[in-house]
């Protein structure tokens, strides 16, 4: 055990409190960002449900465009074979160039009936992409008015969390580096409380009793002394 002081024993103790007050300021703020982040993954499935709905516009939009020149294709086929049939000479020739018109009209047909489907398709997606966009276009700003608020809410936070931090540097720097590097260790190993109370017997850290004997040279204040249980500093309040 290492000899101590009552004015460094209240060093350490102010130290905690300001490593309380840090960790408790910090575990909000990072529920405080859960939640903003939560808002923006909201807001991320908004866009790639609207972009999902633009592919597929696009997809049918391109197949239309695709299909209405097959059938001005096909239309100026039909149109040339039949320039073609009034200058054939054999019956033969004019058997085979009529069956080619009329498979080619068929097509047509069939063309013809599949674009006016495609239109109807497209002036339904269409819609529902306009429609996307307009509830996109009043996510974002509600989200983001949200995301604002929440900053807003959480500005004094963000201040008073630099306060404890060079509170905690100032403090420190008047310990010995021996204390404030125990300090350190245990404050990383146990979430950010180094330095606890006993009272009856009981560490404030862990709430397991300690040795009477071990109770007895911690009101003393002369020794460094550490829970045997979670290893944290131990310290008696006379106001007990």
């Amino acid at each position: 055990m290492a000899a101590i002081t009552k004015n460094e024993m209240d060093v350490l103790i102010r130290l905690q409190t300001a490593e309380t007050e840090t960790v408790r300021i910090l575990s909000y703020l990072k529920t405080i960002d859960k939640e903003k982040d939560a808002l923006e993954s909201k807001l991320t499935t908004f866009v790639k449900a609207l972009d999902k709905k633009k592919a597929s516009l696009a997809a049918v939009v391109k197949a239309t465009k695709e299909m209405e020149l097959e059938i001005q294709t096909t239309d100026d086929r039909i149109k040339k074979s039949n320039d073609t049939l009034r200058h054939v000479k054999t019956d033969k020739e004019y058997q085979v160039l009529q069956r080619e018109i009329d498979n080619n009209k068929k097509r047509l047909e069939s063309l013809e009936n599949d674009l006016l489907k495609k239109f109807e398709d497209k002036d339904v997606q269409e819609e529902i992409v306009q429609e996307q966009m307009a509830d996109l276009e009043q996510a974002t700003a509600k989200i983001r008015s949200d995301q604002a608020a929440i900053d807003k809410k959480c500005e004094d936070d963000r201040e008073l969390l630099e306060t404890y931090k060079q509170q905690r540097e100032d403090i420190g720097a008047s310990l010995s580096p021996a204390f404030l590097k125990v300090f350190n260790e245990i404050s990383e190993t146990s979430g950010g409380l180094a330095v606890v109370e006993v009272r009856k017997e009981v560490c404030r850290g862990c709430f397991m009793n300690i040795p009477p004997q071990l109770y007895i040279e911690v009101q003393r204040g002369k020794d460094l002394i550490l829970c045997p249980q979670c290893n944290r500093i131990l310290y008696f309040s006379a106001a007990e």
